[in-house]
C-alpha cells in the first residue's frame, strides 16, 4: 500500500515497520541505495535526503568505476550526489520484512538541482516538456521474463548452464500449464498489489518457464516506477524461495525473447488527446495522435538504443519470434514494430521494440521525447500497413546491433536537442562501455566452435 508519512509514523510505533529501503535506479534500471532505521529515515532522511557515491552513475554491471565520463570520475575525486525521497513513492515493501520503500531522484549535493543524467531525472524532463504542451502522458509497460526452479546461486555455480525451467511446453496462454507456477505466480500478484502496484492479469508466453504478468496503466512517471518496484519485487521474491527469474531479451536462442511493450497515450484535460474524427487507415484518431505517431516512426532509430541496451537485447530481433524486425505501424498486429489498439478514449500506441531489459525511465523518454517531437514539427506517419511485416523487406529494419544503434544516438540532432549533448554523451559512452566489454570476452559459443576444430 502507499503510505504517507503519517501512516508510516503509526506503522514504525506499532512495530509493523522498522526498516525503509532508500533507492535508485542506475544506467541499468537496478535498484541501488541503502537501508534506513525506520525512526532515523522519519527524523531526517525523509526531510533532509541522504547521499550516495556519484560513481552510481558511471558504474558497469560489475561495479567496476569506468574511466572516461565527464559527471564522475577519480580525477574529480568520486563524491555524492544527493538522493531525495519522494514521498509519493513511499509504499510498504510487502515482500520484505515489515519494510518500506521509498523512491529517489538524484540531484546535486552543492547546487540541490537534478543531475541531469540521471535516469529519473531524463524522463522528469520529458513529462515537463509535454505539461508545457497541455499534456499528460498515460503508459503502462508489460514485462515478460523467465521462471527458473534453480535459484540465482545455483544458477551461478553451475554456470547458466543446465537450470530448471518452471515448465516443459509453450504455455502461451495455456491455463493448465500456467496454474503449474500459481505458487509463484499467486503470491507476486498478491505482494505487489500489497505494495501499490496494482496488478491486472498474468499469463503464460510463448516460451518454456516465459511468463507475463500486467499492470495497470497510470501517468508516466508512475508507470516508471511501478515497473521498477515489480522487478524488485519479483527478483527478491524469487530468490527468497530459491528460484529465479531473468529479464533478459533473449535467455536462450532456442526460446522466444522477452519484451516490455509499452503502451502510452497523451491526456489533456481528463480526455485522451489521441481520439478524433480523422479516418488514418483503419483508425480513427485526432492531428495529436497522427503526428505523435509520426514522431515515434521517425525517431525510433535513434531511441532504439534506449528501448535496447544491451548486447543481448538484440538477440531478440528476430523474424517471426513476436519481437517486431521492421519499422512500421499497423493497426492490431503484432508484426509490426508500432502497434496501434483501441478506439476513443483508449486509443493508443504500442511499441513494440523494447525488451525485458530496457531501464523503464530511459525507454519511456524515448518514446516520449519522440512523439513530442512529432507534435511539434507536425510529423506525418507512413501509411498504415497491412499484412506480415517480417516478409516486408521494403520497410526499413530495426537497428541490429549495440554499436548501430549507439552511433545512431551519438550522431542524432534530436536526440540532442530532447535530451541536451551531455546526457547523450554520457549515455554513449555507457552503451560503447558495454560492447567493449563484450566485444573483449571469450564465449562459451566460441570455445564450442574452435576449441578442438580450428
Amino acid at each position: 500500500m502507499t503510505l504517507s508519512i503519517d501512516a508510516l509514523r503509526v506503522a514504525v510505533g506499532r512495530g509493523e515497520i522498522d526498516t525503509v529501503v532508500v533507492g535508485f535506479t542506475d544506467h541499468y534500471g537496478r535498484l541501488v541505495g541503502k537501508r534506513f532505521d525506520a525512526e532515523l529515515f522519519l527524523d531526517e532522511v525523509a526531510t533532509a535526503g541522504t547521499h550516495g557515491c556519484d560513481y552510481l552513475l558511471t558504474t558497469d554491471m560489475e561495479m567496476e568505476p569506468v574511466p572516461g565520463y565527464s559527471f564522475a570520475s577519480w580525477q574529480l575525486g568520486y563524491g555524492d550526489v544527493h538522493l531525495v525521497a519522494d514521498l509519493d513513492t513511499l509504499r510498504h515493501a510487502a515482500w520484505l520484512d515489515r519494510s518500506a520503500l521509498v523512491l529517489c531522484d538524484v540531484a546535486d549535493i552543492r547546487t540541490h538541482e537534478p543531475v541531469g543524467v540521471a535516469p529519473r531525472s531524463i524522463l522528469r524532463g520529458q513529462v515537463a516538456a509535454a505539461a508545457d504542451r497541455g499534456f499528460e502522458a498515460m503508459a503502462a509497460t508489460e514485462l515478460e521474463y523467465y521462471l527458473f526452479r534453480s535459484s540465482y546461486g545455483e544458477a551461478a555455480a553451475g554456470g547458466y548452464a543446465s537450470m530448471q525451467p518452471a515448465g516443459w511446453y509453450i504455455e502461451d496462454y495455456h491455463l493448465l500449464q500456467g496454474a503449474r507456477t500459481e505458487d509463484f505466480h499467486a503470491e507476486v500478484r498478491r505482494l505487489l498489489k500489497r505494495s501499490d502496484v496494482p496488478v491486472e492479469s498474468s499469463k503464460g508466453e510463448w516460451g518454456v518457464g516465459q511468463h507475463e504478468l500486467n499492470v495497470r496503466y497510470t501517468d508516466i512517471l508512475a508507470t516508471a516506477d511501478r515497473h521498477t518496484v515489480f522487478k524488485q519485487c519479483m527478483k527478491e521474491y524469487a530468490d527468497h524461495i530459491g528460484a529465479s527469474v531473468t529479464f533478459m531479451a533473449k535467455v536462450s536462442s532456442d526460446q522466444a525473447g522477452s519484451s516490455c511493450h509499452i503502451h502510452l497515450s497523451l491526456w489533456r484535460d481528463g480526455a485522451n488527446a489521441f481520439a478524433g474524427d480523422q479516418e488514418l487507415g483503419r483508425v480513427r484518431c485526432s492531428d495529436e495522435f497522427r503526428w505523435f505517431l509520426g514522431g515515434v516512426l521517425s525517431h525510433l532509430p535513434e531511441v532504439t538504443v534506449l528501448y535496447a541496451p544491451t548486447v543481448n537485447s538484440y538477440k531478440r530481433f528476430v523474424d517471426g519470434s513476436w519481437a517486431p524486425t521492421r519499422i512500421a505501424w499497423s493497426y492490431d498486429n503484432r508484426t509490426a514494430g508500432v502497434r496501434v489498439v483501441g478506439d476513443g478514449p483508449s486509443l493508443r500506441i504500442e511499441c513494440r521494440v523494447p525488451g525485458a531489459d530496457c531501464n523503464p525511465y530511459l525507454a519511456l523518454a524515448g518514446l516520449l521525447a519522440s512523439g513530442l517531437d512529432g507534435l511539434a514539427s507536425r510529423i506525418e506517419p507512413t501509411p498504415c500497413f497491412e499484412g506480415d511485416a517480417y516478409a516486408a523487406s521494403d520497410l526499413p529494419q530495426v537497428p541490429r546491433s549495440l554499436p548501430d544503434a549507439t552511433d545512431l544516438f551519438a550522431s542524432s540532432a534530436f536526440a540532442k536537442a530532447a535530451f541536451g549533448e551531455p546526457v547523450v554523451e554520457h549515455y554513449t559512452h555507457f552503451f560503447r562501455t558495454e560492447w567493449d566489454a563484450y566485444d573483449r570476452a571469450v564465449t562459451d559459443w566460441e570455445r564450442r566452435r574452435y576449441f578442438e576444430r580450428i
